[in-house]
């Protein structure tokens, strides 16, 4: 098991990728902190999956677009855990539509959630990866942050956004002995994609170099990869996991 005796968080854990990163990571033996907004009972649902692999498992509700909140969660996960190896900036939310009908506050909640989320989770975590002198923080971007997609102009902004942070921090604390890297999904089987109208999901396949939509799984194991020792001397890398959308 390549995460025993590590500590993981998945923000946005409870469902889709999150969940699949979490159960990935507890299957390699590493503990896992799920910070989720919506379900609690899903949470709790990853929770007891993790904890029959072996590993201690909680669970916390946080926004994590709100500063205060998310250093309360990451001090009440470093009081049950002790530690912090792994930081998974996964949460993230949708509000889809062309810019000339997009309202303001559908811009800036997308912002919040997915780009500030991810600033305050690395924020409130990398004193201590500083002075532990090791961490591995994962950002979940997306190809739509890389070529831009139509009706996402809030969406594209905020995983191109996380691209800039990834290669910032990635910088800033490469001589503490962390690393900062983006995982940039293409089509994904979640919640997410499973509501859009199935032509567009058939258009989707015609435009995937393997003809096949992926799955959160595609995502987690790459996740795990890059949590582990094995990964030591990669950073501020951006992955695609698209089956060749973006090529």
């Amino acid at each position: 098991m390549i995460l025993k005796n590590k500590v993981a968080v998945v923000t946005g854990g409870s469902r889709g990728i999150g969940r699949a990163v979490a159960l990935g990571f507890a299957k390699e033996g590493a503990d896992i902190a799920v910070i989720y907004s919506g379900s609690s009972e899903r949470a709790e649902d990853v929770c007891k999956e993790a904890k029959e692999m072996g590993v201690n498992a909680f669970s916390y509700k946080c926004d994590v677009a709100d500063f205060d909140i998310t250093e309360s969660t990451v001090n009440q996960i470093y009081e049950d855990l002790s530690r912090i190896d792994i930081l998974v900036n996964n949460a993230g939310i949708t509000r889809d539509g062309l810019v000339l009908q997009m309202k303001e506050q559908d811009f800036d909640d997308v912002i919040a959630v997915n780009l500030k989320g991810a600033f305050n989770m690395i924020k409130h975590t990398t004193r201590r990866f500083a002075k532990q002198k090791s961490g591995r923080i994962i950002n979940i971007s997306s190809v739509s942050g890389l070529m831009g997609n139509s009706g996402q102009a809030n969406y594209s902004a905020s995983k191109a956004g996380l691209i800039g942070l990834t290669k910032t921090i990635a910088k800033e604390l490469a001589s503490r002995g962390v690393t900062c890297n983006a995982i940039a999904p293409g089509f994904i089987t979640t919640d997410m994609t499973e509501a859009m109208p199935e032509a567009v999901k058939e258009a989707s396949l015609g435009i995937i170099p393997q003809k096949r939509i992926g799955t959160p799984e595609d995502i987690a194991a790459l996740a795990v990869f890059l949590a582990s020792d094995n990964a030591g001397y990669i950073t501020g890398e951006v992955i695609r996991v698209d089956g060749g959308l973006y090529i």
